[in-house]
C-alpha cells in the first residue's frame, strides 16, 4: 500500500524533506533540470498543508473574535426610518425624514448602515452610506463613511445602549452619539465645535425600527 503524504504529520514531512536533501546530495551531479524541478516541486508538496494550517489557524481565530465582537451592535440590524433635523447655519432648522437600512455582512464580520433622508416631496437631500468593523488585535472598533464623493475613517466607540465616533473636518471637530431610548428608539445627534466655541448641535433624530 503506497503511502500517501498528504496524511503525513509535519514531523514526518520534515524526515521526508531531509531525505530527499541527502538523497540529492549523493546523487551525481548528471541529473538534469527537469529532475531538480521536480525535486523543488516534491518539497513545495510536502510543506504546502502545514503552510496552509499555520495561516489559517491565526485567520479563523481572528474572524471569530471579531465576529464575537460585532454583535455588541447586532441591535442596531434592521430598517429604521424618523424625523431627522438638520442646522446647517442661521435660520430656520431643515425638516427631513431619515431612513436607515442595517445589515451584517460577510457573515457578520461587517456591519453595512445605509442612510438616506428625504423632503416632505420624498426627494432624497442626504445619503450616506458606512461600514462598522472590529479589529481584534488592536481591540478597537472602526468606522468607514462615505458621502457625496468623500470619506472619513474613525474609531467607533461601543457601549452598552450605542456608540459614539468623530472626525476633524478643517477647524472642525464633529462628534456623532447614539444610543437607544427605554423606549428602543435610535436616538443621535451631531456636535460641532469650532476652536474654542461651544459645540453647536447640528444634527438631531429619533428612528423607530420598521416591521
Amino acid at each position: 500500500m503506497e503511502n500517501d503524504s498528504r496524511d503525513t504529520e509535519p514531523a514526518e514531512r520534515l524526515d521526508l524533506i531531509e531525505g530527499m536533501i541527502s538523497e540529492r546530495r549523493r546523487s551525481n551531479g548528471h541529473r538534469g533540470s527537469i529532475k531538480r524541478a521536480w525535486w523543488v516541486v516534491g518539497i513545495a508538496m510536502l510543506l504546502a498543508p502545514s503552510v496552509v494550517i499555520v495561516a489559517q489557524g491565526p485567520a479563523q481565530n481572528g474572524a471569530d473574535a471579531q465576529r464575537e465582537a460585532m454583535q455588541k451592535l447586532a441591535f442596531l440590524a434592521g430598517h429604521w426610518s424618523g424625523p431627522l433635523t438638520v442646522q446647517a447655519g442661521p435660520g430656520a432648522p431643515l425638516h427631513l425624514t431619515q431612513t436607515e437600512n442595517v445589515q451584517f455582512k460577510l457573515d457578520g464580520l461587517v456591519m453595512l448602515i445605509e442612510g438616506r433622508s428625504t423632503d416632505a416631496t420624498g426627494k432624497a437631500q442626504f445619503e450616506a452610506l458606512a461600514t462598522v468593523a472590529y479589529d481584534e488585535a488592536s481591540q478597537s472598533y472602526h468606522i468607514r463613511a462615505y458621502h457625496d464623493g468623500h470619506y472619513v475613517d474613525a474609531p467607533l466607540t461601543v457601549t452598552a445602549d450605542g456608540f459614539s465616533w468623530g472626525f476633524k473636518a478643517g477647524p472642525a471637530q464633529v462628534e456623532n452619539t447614539m444610543r437607544l431610548t427605554a423606549k428602543g428608539e435610535w436616538q443621535e445627534s451631531t456636535d460641532v465645535t469650532v476652536g474654542d466655541r461651544p459645540a453647536q448641535r447640528s444634527v438631531e433624530m429619533l428612528l423607530t425600527r420598521e416591521p
